[in-house]
């Protein structure tokens, strides 16, 4: 089996990834059932997901692309790895880098962050991925928690991490040495320092990969917990294939002469198996888009002739509106494939995108600590209001509090275990996640007697009104199904009485305007397509609703709005 105790090697010589593991009785239970899951014990991602790809003849091939002076440019496999290696070259060369040394990423979604990635991955160092929007204070806490001394940053996104260079600054990191800057010119703080290609330019298109186990810790994903402390997720080398040879591989089955397009930032781990691992896992060529509108997406799908999109519920919705308007009538022409994840999909999205564009979309769960998605349907596989089934590789059942099977038809927590799995850097709440075995993702699910898992709600997001246990995204679903209703968000909000009462906060379509007639419709309407305890009692209607950079929906600022409120 992969990852045993019988074997120890390492390439990593800076120890601090392999220190601070949690202890082995914490982690989840692994399972590599699948013969693609056999992964040698020598093994590295990068050089699997690259070098091979030019290997078996792909090295003409485009792999990753982008908007170059208004119109689409793709470097092929063979432009990207003599990219990556120059990288590699100045991380082991100028930078004095050894295996196991942590390097933080920042950058939007480009050419050159995707070379970046696969750079620090072939040389046995770890890469520390950030999302574009993070600021010093968030940056700071990651540096510190992963002991960063090195950073390579997109110039445009310098302002914040300098900050954490600089003695002057609250947000300074004493164990940062350097930020080198690429995709511009140095920012004033580091003038004196050359930029990431003025040292390429001086380094070999020529490297020798650094000759990893499949066990050592190539990525550490950070994500964010309900304290507001990051929460770092380790990955090992082998677990950024199994999420190419599972989710990928069987239910998304990309081919060569696939074109992937989407939202989702490569820090965060579905934009990263999206937008990159999953294309070139298989030859195929990704389409990175720095920042995108839901128009601005619909607009690059036409122009770069993408067969498969990534991007959150909220776009997809909003784009199949603008194409009912006539608006880019042809972008979806070229589309096969629309993959959905990283928000509840509600059921009135999935059928507008279909009806809108013949597209039967591809909904998933998964989440940074298991990697990618464990639970998903495509094509005649998916079954209506349904998540899907447990993705090939994994295993999952529905819990109760004490870790006992629920019969089917009831909620209970969703437990899983895979080939991938929590193992957070130096945290309590590993003991949280993880239970005998089996990862606790903190989602309510139902499994029918089909194995279809259907989600209710984030476990703390469940509203309990009167004794009734009721799903947000139920009622938001129920919601988007009103020609009124652009977007919504449904929490739960105290109340003496019922203890929580049902509240949507909603955004208008164009042409409708808030008022006490319009609460009431929407009432009415909710009652007759779902049970009528789960109507919303209360509605507000807002310009926006908050989300993260993935699209998500933050239910948790809805209710500290009305928190706040109440004071």
């Amino acid at each position: 089996m992969n990852g045993d105790d019988a074997y120890a090697y390492t390439a990593h010589l800076d120890s601090f990834a392999a220190d601070h593991l949690p202890p082995r009785e914490q982690w989840p239970d692994f399972r590599f059932e699948l013969p693609e899951l056999q992964y040698p014990r020598h093994l590295n991602c990068g050089e699997a997901l690259l070098d091979a790809q030019v290997e078996r003849g792909h090295g003409t091939s485009r792999a990753v692309g982008a908007m170059v002076d208004g119109r689409p440019v793709f470097a092929t496999y063979d432009q990207l790895l003599a990219q990556a290696n120059r990288i590699a070259n100045v991380l082991v060369n100028d930078l004095g880098l050894v295996p196991g040394n942590r390097v933080l990423l920042r950058a939007p979604n480009n050419p050159m962050m995707a070379a970046c990635w696969l750079a620090v991955l072939k040389t046995g160092l770890i890469a520390v991925p950030t999302m574009p929007l993070l600021r010093a204070k968030e940056l700071h806490q990651i540096v510190v928690k992963a002991r960063v001394a090195t950073v390579l940053c997109d110039a445009a996104l310098a302002d914040e991490i300098s900050k954490c260079l600089d003695p002057s600054s609250e947000h300074y990191a004493s164990g940062l040495m350097r930020v080198v800057l690429f995709n511009g010119g140095p920012s004033a703080r580091t003038a004196h320092e050359p930029t990431l290609e003025t040292l390429c330019a001086k380094q070999s298109t020529f490297f020798s990969n650094i000759d990893t186990s499949r066990d050592d810790v190539c990525l550490l994903a950070f994500t964010s917990g309900t304290t507001g402390e990051p929460k770092a997720t380790m990955h090992f080398h082998r677990d950024v294939l199994a999420m190419c040879d599972t989710f990928s591989r069987h239910v998304l089955k990309p081919q060569a002469d696939d074109l992937f397009i989407g939202t989702p930032p490569l820090a965060f781990t579905f934009g990263l198996g999206g937008m990159l691992c999953f294309p070139l896992s298989v030859g195929a060529a990704t389409f990175l888009i720095e920042r995108a509108t839901p128009e601005s997406l619909l607009e690059l799908i036409g122009r770069s002739g993408a067969t498969i999109s990534f991007t959150a519920p909220t776009f997809y919705r909003q784009m199949a509106l603008m194409l009912q308007t006539g608006k880019h009538r042809n972008a979806t022409a070229t589309l096969r494939k629309s993959v959905s994840a990283g928000e509840a999909l509600p059921d009135a999205t999935r059928q507008l995108w279909k009806n809108t564009t013949g597209i039967e979309m591809i909904d998933g769960i998964g989440g940074t600590e298991v990697m990618h998605i464990y639970i998903s349907a495509a094509g005649s596989d998916v079954r209506r209001g349904a998540v899907g089934k447990v993705v090939p590789g994994f295993e999952a059942m529905i819990v109760d509090d004490a870790m006992q099977p629920m019969p089917h038809g009831q909620v209970g927590r969703l437990a899983l275990k895979g080939p991938t799995g929590c193992r957070y850097l130096s945290d309590v709440r590993q003991k949280d996640y993880v239970r005998q075995g089996w990862n606790l993702p903190g989602d309510a699910f139902v499994m029918d007697a089909d194995g279809y898992f259907f989600y209710q709600a984030r476990t703390d997001d469940m509203i309990v009104s009167a004794g009734y246990n009721i799903a947000g995204p139920e009622v938001e679903s129920a919601m988007l199904a009103h020609d009124a209703v652009a977007e919504c968000g449904v929490v739960g909000v105290p109340d003496v009485v019922r203890g929580q009462l049902v509240k949507a906060f909603v955004v208008l379509k164009d042409g409708h305007v808030p008022s006490h007639e319009l609460v009431i419709e929407l009432q009415t309407f909710v009652k007759t397509t779902v049970a009528p305890y789960k109507y919303p009692r209360q509605i507000e209607f807002v310009d926006a609703l908050p989300r993260t950079e993935t699209g998500k929906l933050q239910r948790f600022r809805l209710r500290k709005k009305e928190e706040d409120s109440a004071i």
